[in-house]
């Protein structure tokens, strides 16, 4: 048995050029381009290369791109200040604050002063609120999460009942994601750093989700045969080579799905930035199909 490789740059693309068109609409129907404004603090290398795929996504689909960037040394009254000028442009649908930040600024702060209906992030109370009422409340939700429903929605893998393990339970990935799981009615178990006996739990999983950041946690001899491993984790090999949490060769010979690393959830997050910055567009400016 060999796991059918679940292509998530292939995805994106699709996405892509799906947002393209819906862009292009907007222009032409109601003179609106949607657009992202991004504040980045500093020059962490992993943020930089966040940052370049992002841009990179806006040029495939015609989202307009602002970039604020900040030394180490800002303040948190000064990422505020910029956050209210953003919250009151009607031509900026979404703000995006690139983390992490530098130990001196307040992240809860900053997260919550962004206006819910800009945060393509999904990270503020609110939007992470609505989540736990129903799917249909997923308005904007947190890009990872929402990117590992919609590979498993485009493969037509069926959670429903299915024994559904997360391990992480950061605010970012694992505690949404579990949440979205569990609207669709997976019987969902989230794992962390204190879990006792980690394999107990990851070999009951029809539909394993893991994003830790840890090389090399999750081994062949702690997965099911047949089933369905997502790998969120995004780890690099002392080679420079990028690599996921789980043993991707060997648990390929027993899942019946697998995500590459890199390939997978990667390209997807950044993909549904681009689909939340579109539907916040749509939303502040009354744009109806």
């Amino acid at each position: 048995m060999s796991a059918q490789i679940i292509d998530g740059r292939k995805i994106a693309k699709e996405m892509y050029a799906d947002l393209a068109k819906e862009v292009s609409r907007m222009a032409v129907r109601v003179n609106v381009t949607p657009k992202i404004c991004v504040i980045l603090v500093g020059q962490d290398p992993a943020s930089l290369s966040y940052i370049k795929q992002k841009q990179k996504a806006c040029a495939k689909t015609g989202i307009e791109w602002e970039q604020f960037d900040y030394d180490e040394s800002v303040t948190t009254e000064e990422l505020l200040e910029k956050i209210e000028e953003l919250n009151a442009n009607d031509r900026v649908h979404g703000i995006l604050v690139q983390l992490p930040l530098p130990e001196q600024v307040s992240v809860p702060l900053v997260i919550r002063a962004i206006d819910p209906q800009k945060d393509v992030d999904g990270f503020t109370a609110y939007n992470i609120g609505k989540m736990f009422i129903s799917k249909d409340f997923e308005d904007l939700a947190p890009c990872t999460p929402l990117g590992v429903i919609k590979m498993l929605e485009y493969y037509d893998i069926d959670v429903r009942g299915k024994e559904a393990v997360v391990v992480g339970h950061s605010n970012i990935v694992g505690k949404p994601l579990s949440t979205m799981l569990l609207n669709r009615n997976a019987t969902v178990t989230t794992c962390h750093i204190d879990t006792q006996d980690l394999a107990f739990h990851t070999k009951r999983a029809d539909i394993l989700c893991v994003g830790v950041g840890k090389a090399g946690l999750i081994s062949a001899d702690m997965v099911k045969d047949g089933a369905v491993v997502i790998d969120i984790g995004v780890n690099r090999k002392d080679d420079g080579k990028l690599c996921g949490d789980c043993d991707f060769d060997a648990i390929s010979e027993k899942a019946s799905y697998i995500t590459p690393v890199p390939g997978g959830a990667g390209p997807m997050t950044v993909a549904c930035l681009m689909l939340n910055v579109v539907l916040a567009a749509k939303r502040i400016s009354g744009y109806k199909e």
